[in-house]
């Protein structure tokens, strides 16, 4: 059982789906196509995983981040339906770039089930992506809307920002493969679409820093092995060979930085907790 001061176990669950419907030039999944066999796996380790999530007594919230767009895929949409429905499931998150039908959502528990979206304005125009979300908000569903922090995308961000309620948050995620990217006046720009942009337009030094991954927090993949989080490759457990009491134990963070939200949202010393509450798989600020 989770042995943190929640009692609360957060997964994020990575399957060996790699395939995706854009073609976003900066992502290798772009345009990229499983065969019906990979297609076939990817289904049976999913199915296998929401198994094992049912026979356990404990609370526990499910971020999937697929390497691809996996809401495009039925079996994806019927597992997050069973999930939230799942009385230990307090939340069930995924990755999308919403270019999926939404009718699906309508069978599941809105309590316990949300989506992280990403705008990406090569691949759809601002106009249908805006209407995608009215229809979650029709049905009920929480989510956040993000876009990537590239300049030529600052346009979209502000049109993003003014045309989607206040209640639904937008966050840009910052673009760090160039140092000094940003002017000042860009980073006040982003700070007012989002205002919680400096805490991912930031680089941690986590080396030896205290971090709830592998504690409260873990990676899963589609065997049912286990790590710290998505950016540490060392394996600690798996679930399907082990009661999850043996996995799990404090350990401080061993890579020298950090730089994405999916890890930094786990460091004690930033308390994101108190920003995000319940929400942080979904990353929605309460």
């Amino acid at each position: 059982m989770p042995n943190n001061h929640t009692s609360k176990l957060n997964i994020l669950y990575r399957g060996p789906l790699e395939s995706c419907n854009y073609d976003c030039h900066y992502c290798p999944f772009a345009k990229t196509k499983n065969t019906r066999e990979e297609l076939a796996i990817d289904k049976a380790c999913l199915e296998r995983f929401v198994d094992w999530v049912g026979e356990q007594p404990y609370p526990i919230g499910i971020l999937f981040t697929p390497w691809g767009e996996g809401l495009i895929r039925a079996y994806y949409q019927k597992n997050l339906v069973r999930l939230s429905q799942l009385p230990q499931v307090e939340k069930v998150a995924i990755q999308t770039n919403l270019s999926c039908k939404l009718d699906w959502l309508k069978a599941a528990d809105q309590k316990a089930i949300a989506l992280w979206t990403t705008f990406h304005p090569t691949e759809i125009s601002i106009e249908k992506f805006l209407q995608k979300c009215e229809a979650l908000r029709q049905l009920d569903i929480r989510f956040s809307v993000g876009i990537v922090g590239k300049k030529e995308n600052f346009e979209a961000a502000k049109i993003l920002r003014t045309q989607l309620p206040s209640s639904v948050y937008v966050w840009v995620n910052a673009y760090k493969r160039e140092p000094d990217y940003y002017t000042k006046e860009d980073i006040r720009f982003l700070n007012e679409v989002d205002p919680l942009f400096n805490l991912n337009n930031t680089i941690y030094k986590t080396k030896g820093k205290a971090c709830f991954a592998g504690e409260s927090s873990i990676s899963i993949d589609g065997n049912g092995d286990v790590r710290r989080c998505h950016f540490i490759s060392n394996k600690i457990g798996n679930i399907y060979e082990q009661p999850i009491s043996e996995i799990l134990a404090p350990a401080a963070c061993t890579n020298t930085t950090c730089r994405c939200y999916i890890g930094y949202m786990n460091l004690k010393s930033l308390n994101l907790e108190q920003i995000y509450g319940n929400q942080i798989l979904e990353r929605i600020p309460v």
